[in-house]
């Protein structure tokens, strides 16, 4: 019989929006100019990110950005293109600061700049001593010896390398290189490649960052690949900067799989200025391209136990940047604003192809809606269905059909306007961008006041070479039926491959009326401190370590809030090898209408794309039906799972 404890939480008040300058207040993907490559297809590109205080200011590189961003506060970035930087076109910078210059290294080259003033385009290059491979290098500097070290790797075979170097010798080695992180993707399955950690080949170790904490050093690197929403950092803890290592059980502690924007990988943790720890990482569109990427803020925070976690689960969601010291394990800097806009009944001026208007409400970065054109007047319109009070709105451009290449620098901005509506008629204006300049493909404008509304119009007022286009048009706020939560998850199916205990399945019963799940997981039960979104009340997932045991806890939420997890399942498991799955049909174009599924047993219907996306998952009785006409034509699987052996199968158009 499995085992269910009880987990009963405890929570203050959250942050009171009126209390919060709006200023403070961001939602990842960060805000920033990302940079048009070089290269075809158009595209913007930014990740591997490094940031450091330095004079005042955090400093923020990333790979193929042409420059930096800088800030006197984490909220507000402005752009410095660099030119005396010459090998800043490769992939993942990382800097330092020693005394008073940064000093500055990427992957590829050995070579070393350094300056006294990151504001101006000024850097210098060093004589450098340090002649080691440098695929995605990292700084370290051990505050407390006043050592300084180099950390090395990005290979699918080579492992991770450290050295202690002399900065006043050119960064030149003192002793030898010593190999700190092995591949162990047999044991480790986040570190094995795949949309679902599900590839029988050896994935990507990359990315070392090192970070000490009371003494301890923690060697962070990621895995397996940042094409993959999977993508995510991992740590080992140390007493000393060239170890030995140990890995840490509850790996990985940087993940993102969930949400509208996924990953967490290849990231940076650093302090700021009041003390308190962030970590800034890659996050995946890799729709155009595999490296099509944008960069995310987590807080950070260690327990008393010793452990590091990244909070990420709500970070596509508002919270506030704070100004002073705060206890991110234990003090919510979430908005608790809840998203309005999913899945809501959406329209728009015109659509291109596959390209419809829902792909702008259903929380996934890596599909857009687009307009037939980029003149001035397209507009997409989301119906709220009720009267809402909104706080907040994130507009997610996707640049479709853009043929901006960087030369050497390329931005763009978009001019817009977004109205309101209580009959979807008479329209009154809410937010002027009219005169926008601002290169802002993700920007989150806050309100002064909450607006009540029925409807939310985006409309485009500049022609632009390309089509008007939004990934995500989000909306959020609170509604006034925060009694209607969604019921509490009660009881928990946990089922774990006997044969591959990687990968792991959870199946509960469906809420009616809720959006979506936060599944929550930690290897102590008190301590369930990763988690991920998701849509479905299906969850099934590679990326668990082989032999460590996990429980679990599901929350429940919708636009009204969110009912937190009671439940917390031990690792008492059944074998997945129980279930056995039958695939229905490849099937080519799903949008024909309502297909019949006859089963001569229950179990669970799934419906998914090639990408290995979920679009549909039911708990399914013998008879049941399957409307497809709301989706987009395309190849889709469809595939039904079960205990029994030999279940009859029909699928039927009606």
């Amino acid at each position: 019989m499995k085992k269910l404890f009880v987990l009963i939480f405890i929570f203050g008040c959250g942050i009171c929006s009126a209390q919060i300058p709006k200023e403070n207040i961001v939602a990842n993907p960060m805000n920033l100019n990302y940079r048009f490559q070089f290269d075809e297809p158009s595209r913007r590109e930014a990740a591997d990110p490094v940031c450091e205080y330095f004079k005042g200011k955090y400093y923020l590189f990333a790979s193929k950005t042409g420059g930096c961003w800088s800030s006197e506060d984490l909220k507000s970035w402005y752009y410095i293109p660099y030119s005396t930087l010459t090998t800043q076109e490769n992939y993942a910078p990382t800097i330092m600061v020693w005394g008073d210059r940064m000093y500055y290294l990427i992957g590829g080259s050995p070579r070393i700049f350094y300056t006294d003033n990151p504001d101006a385009d000024d850097w210098k290059e060093l004589n450098t001593k340090f002649n080691q491979g440098t695929a995605d290098p990292a700084f370290f500097k051990d505050e407390d010896t006043g050592k300084v070290y180099i950390f090395w790797g990005c290979s699918d075979k080579d492992p991770i390398m450290g050295a202690e170097v002399d900065p006043n010798d050119g960064f030149k080695i003192i002793g030898y290189p010593k190999t700190l992180i092995e591949h162990n993707g047999d044991k480790y399955g986040w570190e094995v490649p795949g949309a679902n950690n599900n590839e029988n080949r050896t994935g990507w170790n990359e990315g070392p960052c090192m970070i000490k904490h009371n003494g301890k050093y923690y060697l962070q690197y990621a895995a397996p690949g940042t094409e993959y929403r999977i993508y995510a950092d991992g740590i080992y803890v140390g007493d000393n900067p060239l170890g030995p290592f140990t890995y840490a059980d509850y790996n990985p502690f940087s993940i993102k799989p969930g949400g509208f924007a996924g990953a967490a990988g290849h990231g940076h943790t650093f302090k700021d200025k009041y003390g308190n720890y962030w970590h800034v990482a890659s996050m995946k569109i890799s729709v155009r391209h595999a490296f099509e990427r944008r960069l995310g803020l987590f807080p950070v925070y260690f327990t008393e136990d010793g452990k590091m976690f990244c909070n990420t689960v709500w970070s596509d969601y508002p919270f506030a940047i704070p100004d002073e010291k705060t206890d991110f394990e234990n003090h919510d800097i979430s908005m608790n604003w809840n998203l309005l806009s999913f899945n809501k009944p959406v329209s728009a001026s015109s659509n291109m192809d596959t390209y419809i208007p829902k792909n702008a409400v259903n929380e996934q970065i890596e599909s857009w809606w687009t307009a037939q054109t980029g003149n001035a007047g397209e507009w997409l319109q989301v119906d709220l269905e009720k009267q809402t009070n909104v706080h907040a709105i994130q507009v997610n451009f996707a640049d479709q059909d853009f043929s901006v290449l960087a030369n050497p620098t390329s931005y763009v901005y978009y001019q817009y306007k977004i109205e309101k509506s209580d009959n979807g008629t008479d329209w009154t204006l809410l937010i002027d961008k009219t005169q926008n300049t601002a290169d802002a493909p993700h920007e989150l404008i806050v309100l002064d006041e909450a607006v009540k509304t029925h409807y939310l119009r985006i409309v485009n007022t500049k022609t632009m070479n390309g089509k008007f286009s939004l990934s995500g048009f989000r909306i959020f706020g609170l509604t006034d039926y925060a009694g209607d939560l969604p019921e509490a998850i009660s009881q928990i199916t946990v089922k774990r491959n006997q044969s591959d205990t990687r990968r792991i399945q959870l199946v509960w019963k469906k809420r009616d009326n809720a959006d979506g799940y936060i599944v929550r997981w930690g290897v102590k039960e008190n301590q369930l401190n990763n988690a991920t979104m998701v849509y479905s009340n299906n969850f099934n997932a590679g990326y668990f370590n082989r032999d460590s045991k996990y429980y679990f806890s599901i929350d429940a939420f919708n636009e009204n809030g969110i009912t937190r997890g009671t439940v917390v399942v031990s690792d008492n498991f059944s074998s997945i090898n129980e279930l056995k799955t039958k695939t229905l049909s490849v099937y080519p174009n799903p949008s024909d209408g309502i297909f019949n599924v006859e089963l001569s047993h229950t179990g669970w219907l799934n419906l998914s794309d090639l990408y290995g996306r979920k679009l549909y998952a039911c708990y399914s009785e013998k008879n049941t039906s399957i409307d497809t006409s709301n989706y987009a034509k395309g190849c889709y699987i469809l595939s039904f799972v079960s205990e029994h052996q030999n279940d009859n199968i029909k699928l039927i158009k009606k």
